[in-house]
């Protein structure tokens, strides 16, 4: 059997790859457009019921119990989990289990956000009537107004209507992406409103690259007698040595009362090799004055920003202007930072 024409296969190839990209743009332009309808939504008839869902939540006494099922119920466990990871105790309940014990999880201290883009399932009946019998506040996101789930909800966030991505107008993708980003929403608009910092963050984040990217500078600095410094007045030929000793590629100068004033690196070196009394110089002459310090309560990640933006791979760590530690930008790899 003869072999294909290569030009033949090279055009079939780049045809079957033009219609994967074709088909992948008409997905995202359908979940855009449905972002785009809940943008609108939240400056008009959603307004008013996004703003009680997010003041019963932080009104709450207890936590935020999340609840779907399907490919609701996959989308209400990413949400459960950013709403924990953000400042507001939340966890995920799924509707079918709730009806067999999994009720007990649910307080009344607590508010209960139901997803279900119909409003219809029948496993939501059963914890809707626990709902009511305890009076716990419920939030449903649905995208029909006249639902069973939204007709029983304190506060229903209706979604606007929006075709999904499928070429059938069946499997939830568009529909998946408008309650991930609504919840979303919610969760972020708590975390803002309550004053949620990068160090409240740090708190519930202590693992992998997030982890370290919270870590404190005082957790990796070196400090004592691992910090380069020499005083004022000091030859280039012993600065030279301490800066080869300690093993930072730069040694920093402090005046006569401790505080630093200056910084020799490999830079600086180089800047002056031709100087043919270099190392007779006085360190005064060859230092870069008032170099970049940062305290050593700043966020590894913030200092690693610093070294970035400054093209620099070392950072004094000063307390009250003088010298206490000293982070290569190899701590912060070795820490996983960077």
């Amino acid at each position: 059997m003869a072999n294909p024409n290569p030009l033949m296969a090279k055009s079939s190839g780049t045809d079957h790859a033009d219609a994967a990209i074709q088909s992948a743009l008409r997905t995202l332009d359908a979940e855009g457009s449905g972002i785009a309808a809940i943008t609108a939504a939240l400056q008009s008839d959603l307004r008013a019921p996004f703003v009680a869902a997010t003041d019963l939540i932080n009104n709450a006494k207890g936590r935020l119990i999340v609840t779907g099922l399907g490919k609701s119920g996959h989308i209400g466990r990413k949400i459960a989990a950013t709403f924990a990871s953000t400042g507001t105790p939340a966890f995920f309940v799924h509707a079918a289990e709730a009806s067999h014990g999994d009720l007990g999880m649910i307080t009344a201290d607590d508010v209960i956000l139901a997803l279900s883009w119909s409003g219809e399932q029948p496993e939501m009946k059963n914890l809707i009537t626990y709902a009511k019998r305890f009076r716990i506040p419920v939030i449903a996101i649905s995208a029909e107004r006249e639902s069973s789930l939204a007709k029983a909800a304190d506060v229903a966030l209706t979604l606007p209507k929006a075709r999904e991505a499928c070429p059938h107008n069946l499997a939830p993708t568009t529909s998946s992406l408008m309650m991930l980003a609504l919840g979303d929403a919610l969760a972020i608009a708590l975390l803002e409103g309550r004053g949620f910092t990068s160090v409240d963050f740090s708190v519930l984040h202590p693992g992998g690259k997030l982890g370290a990217l919270l870590k404190y500078i005082r957790d990796l600095m070196h400090a004592g007698d691992s910090v380069p410094l020499k005083p004022l007045g000091t030859k280039m030929s012993d600065a030279l040595v301490e800066m080869t000793s300690k093993g930072f590629g730069c040694v920093g100068i402090i005046d006569g009362r401790g505080h630093i004033v200056g910084i020799v690196t490999d830079g600086d070196l180089r800047r002056h090799m031709l100087r043919p009394d270099l190392m007779t110089a006085s360190v005064d002459d060859v230092m870069t004055k008032n170099p970049k310090t940062i305290g050593r309560d700043m966020l590894a990640s913030e200092a690693l920003e610093i070294l970035n933006s400054s093209k620099i791979t070392a950072l004094i760590i000063t307390d009250a202007g003088k010298p206490v530690g000293i982070v290569h930008l190899h701590d912060l790899l070795r820490a996983g930072v960077a």
